[in-house]
């Protein structure tokens, strides 16, 4: 792990930025109990944002009947502990959840809460991850395209993506042109040849091409294959996270992101502009 001092000449305060990553199971008490640990981990480590994987509520491989049957409503206990754990610690937290939906399939959705533990920000996965072999339109309905749920941090406006909607850059893409700078993408990136090279090639292609800042937070094995960091603008990654459980945190700052877009003015020179694709 390794962490960046927080930068002494940034002329607007820097924010932490964290990275949680673990291994998500069957047991959702167990999984409450591990996001409450690290979010104290965090915060400790002057964290005001908290990241953690998809599937944070439970995961069982494969997908299918059990995430149905553990699957909850928005304002269900996994949500309301959520909220418990950020109102607590006094930060804003994201994870991962298996949302109810239509009692064949259940959502792929994040959560954000802040401080006061208020839900400012869902999103549902709108790429299902039927490749690789996987077959998550079994069970699991996509999100609707609509506006973006943003929310701001400090500085900065930000936005919710999930794993595999990466390897679709429109995506990131979508949520910069809503306005967002700091782009948020909990994951459970499937381990398999070449898939590490994969996780950290897109998470730092969406940071340059559109000059954000990217958090990315995976499982740790057997689930994911860790490796879950921060990226300035340019393409660096300024913190992150080996294979094991752990935190690590970022200090992130307005005026970086202000001079990397000068001397980069790639969103200002680009000529084409995304639009959803007609099913």
């Amino acid at each position: 792990m390794t962490d960046q001092a927080a930068p002494a000449s940034a002329t607007l305060p820097a924010l932490g930025v964290a990275v949680a990553q673990f291994a998500p199971t069957a047991d959702v008490d167990a999984n409450i109990a591990e996001i409450r640990r690290l979010t104290e981990v965090a915060v400790t480590r002057g964290a005001a944002l908290v990241v953690f994987p998809e599937y944070s509520s439970h995961f069982a491989a494969p997908l299918g009947p059990t995430a149905l049957a553990a699957a909850q409503p928005l304002d269900g206990p996994f949500a309301a502990a959520l909220s418990a754990i950020a109102r607590d610690h006094g930060v804003h937290v994201v994870a991962g959840m298996v949302e109810s939906a239509d009692g064949a399939h259940y959502f792929n959705t994040l959560l954000a809460f802040d401080p006061a533990g208020t839900l400012v920000a869902t999103y549902r996965k709108l790429h299902l991850y039927d490749a690789f072999g996987g077959r998550e339109s079994e069970w699991m309905r996509a999100g609707v395209i609509e506006h973006p749920q943003t929310f701001s941090v400090g500085p900065f406006t930000v936005g919710l993506q999930t794993c595999y909607d990466v390897r679709f850059p429109e995506v990131t893409r979508w949520l910069v042109d809503a306005g967002v700078d700091l782009v948020l993408i909990p994951s459970e990136w499937v381990p398999g040849p070449a898939k590490e090279r994969h996780w950290n090639t897109l998470v730092t292609a969406r940071a340059i091409e559109n000059t954000v800042f990217i958090a990315a937070a995976d499982h740790t094995a057997p689930g994911g294959v860790g490796l879950s960091m921060v990226v300035d603008p340019m393409g660096e990654v300024i913190a992150s996270i080996g294979a094991q459980a752990d935190v690590a945190v970022a200090f992130i700052d307005a005026e970086r992101l202000a001079a990397v877009r000068r001397t980069n003015p790639a969103l200002v020179l680009r000529r084409f502009r995304v639009v959803p694709k007609e099913d």
